[in-house]
């Protein structure tokens, strides 16, 4: 056998256009004094595209080293991908029903409080809220932190494509989602007399603390509510109900606008665009269909059935708030039909997977003749809410969690199962209320404390948000209105 010879052995590398890869940083470092050569200079400048491209190497190795991606892998990541999509987009039906719901010299200040709300929730739940909902146990089943506290780990393993289970990314971005919902509730009862900048701490802090806090009571696996054996599927309370408490503190707290009460009695100041708050509330029902069966959190054979409960409950809403409208006013009232459909959406979601059709349309229609009876409720307390957010988020939110304590099909009182489910659907009723009250009267506190009150001066109410804040009009071809 002939064995070839070695290979003499190259002396270093002397010209630096000839060395390799690895041995150029070293070339480069002895001889900083001489960069002032284009060589030199072209070589180090390719140092970071060296850098970059051992980088996506890596990234490419990790990826390999991945099993084949699975049908159930790819239909559920995507699936999910899509509904965080539709529920995200649910921010620009609340800002056309808000904005169309109220006067036109307030329709910017509506719109950019709805617009950077979403960043805001984003940035915030990012942040610290994520790790605070789905950590590990600090103060067992009351408080959760993640490890690495900020931010969280997007790895995806082989076991989660083996299970088909969602990457961290993904399951993010379906969560921040709905966070940001629960914001957005907090804006329709504060509108037209709050300020700008206040608003804004507020929602950083409801999204960065008290949502996420709340939520880890039922959706953390080790929340103590969830033990228990509470019921919210998809948010009815976690989501609405807790954007519905911190925004009727901030309205109780800032007052009724000038004008919505003369003499005792509430006065309609009605909404400028009718047009834009129905199409907002077509975007939100469409909008539910992310909500609702992307809760699944998988692509199978629940998903459907939870959209036709879906469309039932705001179905059944729509329908009586129609009609209890009609008969209270003589005539049906739109602004009556689109709260009734959303009081529906917002009625059916605590239970949506685990009620018959017929229970589905009945909660839904109990909801939305609720939200009718809640805003005359709400006027004759002498509390503005310029869109009805508390009487659909905060009734309908609370009457949807009870209503699983009724109407579930495995462990509801009308199927026979007795008092145990609606007991425990009281209890997280009341302690959600609880909890959400407590922190939001301390954040608007400390807010107004620091900040010398939450609400605009009265000149600055009288003349609009939208010059006083923004110093710009939604509709400048138009004469202005002070109405």
């Amino acid at each position: 056998m002939t064995v070839a010879p070695h290979a003499p052995r190259r002396h270093a590398s002397r010209r630096l256009q000839e060395a390799s890869l690895n041995e150029a940083p070293a070339l480069l470092l002895r001889r900083l004094r001489g960069l002032t050569s284009q060589r030199g200079l072209i070589w180090l400048a390719c140092v970071p595209l060296a850098l970059f491209g051992l980088g996506v190497f890596n990234l490419s190795a990790h990826a390999a080293e991945l099993p084949e991606l699975t049908l159930a892998f790819l239909s559920n990541n995507l699936f999910i991908f899509i509904c965080a999509i539709l529920v995200i987009f649910m921010n620009a039906g609340f800002a056309m029903v808000e904005a169309g719901m109220c006067r036109q010299k307030n329709a910017v200040n509506i719109l950019l409080k709805n617009l950077i709300v979403f960043a805001l929730a984003a940035s915030a739940y990012w942040l610290i809220g994520f790790s605070l909902m789905y950590g590990d146990p600090v103060v067992s089943g009351w408080l959760f932190i993640k490890s690495t506290f900020f931010f969280f780990d997007p790895t995806v393993t082989p076991d989660m494509v083996k299970d088909g289970a969602l990457v961290p990314s993904v399951d993010f971005l379906f969560q921040v989602a709905f966070a940001g919902t629960s914001a957005t509730i907090v804006s329709g009862l504060v509108a037209e007399r709050i300020k700008f900048k206040e608003f804004v701490w507020f929602s950083l802090i409801l999204v960065a603390f008290i949502y996420p806090i709340a939520g880890s009571w039922k959706w953390n696996a080790e929340g103590w509510l969830n033990k228990l054996g509470f019921i919210d599927f998809a948010g009815s309370t976690l989501v609405h109900s807790v954007g519905a408490w911190a925004g009727l503190v901030g309205a109780i707290i800032l007052g009724p606008r000038i004008g919505k009460f003369v003499g005792g009695k509430p006065m309609a100041l009605p909404g400028h665009n009718m047009a834009i708050a129905t199409l907002g509330c077509l975007i939100l029902w469409i909008g539910w269909y992310g909500f609702n069966p992307g809760s699944v959190l998988s692509m199978n054979e629940t998903v459907p059935y939870v959209a036709v409960t879906t469309t039932l409950g705001a179905a059944g809403g729509a329908i009586s708030g129609t009609l209890l409208s009609a008969i209270r006013g003589g005539k049906p009232d739109l602004t009556m039909t689109v709260n009734g459909i959303l009081a529906g959406l917002v009625g059916i979601t605590a239970g949506c997977d685990s009620y018959s059709m017929v229970g589905a349309w009945v909660v839904g229609f109990i909801a939305g003749g609720l939200v009718v009876l809640s805003v005359a409720v709400v006027d004759g307390l002498k509390i503005d809410d310029p869109v009805g957010a508390w009487s659909v988020h905060g009734t309908c939110g609370i009457w949807g969690t009870l209503a699983v304590g009724l109407f579930h099909q495995g462990n509801g009182l009308l199927y026979g199962h007795g008092f145990n489910q609606l007991g425990l659907q009281i209890l997280g009723v009341v302690a959600y209320a609880i909890f959400a009250i407590v922190t939001s009267l301390i954040a608007w506190s400390v807010l107004g404390g620091m900040t010398g009150g939450i609400r605009v001066h009265e000149s600055e109410e009288i003349e609009g948000l939208d010059i006083s804040e923004h110093g710009m009009e939604a509709y400048p071809d138009f004469a202005p209105s002070a109405k």
